[in-house]
């Protein structure tokens, strides 16, 4: 590590993890009902039928199974 944060931040290891994140939210809404969901300015915000938010920031993209 160097003083220079943004020197040590690897974009490619922060899309990678907000990816395995996002999968991992995805799949505890199986069997949910989504009542609202906000495209807000730095995240989107989705709220099942047992009143939980889970919010999606960062990630965007699609993984294409090749």
């Amino acid at each position: 590590m160097t003083e220079d944060l943004a020197a040590d931040i690897n974009p490619d290891g922060l899309r990678e993890a907000e990816l395995i994140q996002a999968r991992a939210m995805l799949k505890r809404l199986v069997g949910r009902t989504i009542v609202d969901l906000r495209v807000e300015e730095t995240r989107i915000a989705l709220e099942t039928d047992d009143g939980v938010t889970y919010y999606f920031y960062g990630f965007m993209g699609e993984d294409v199974p090749e």
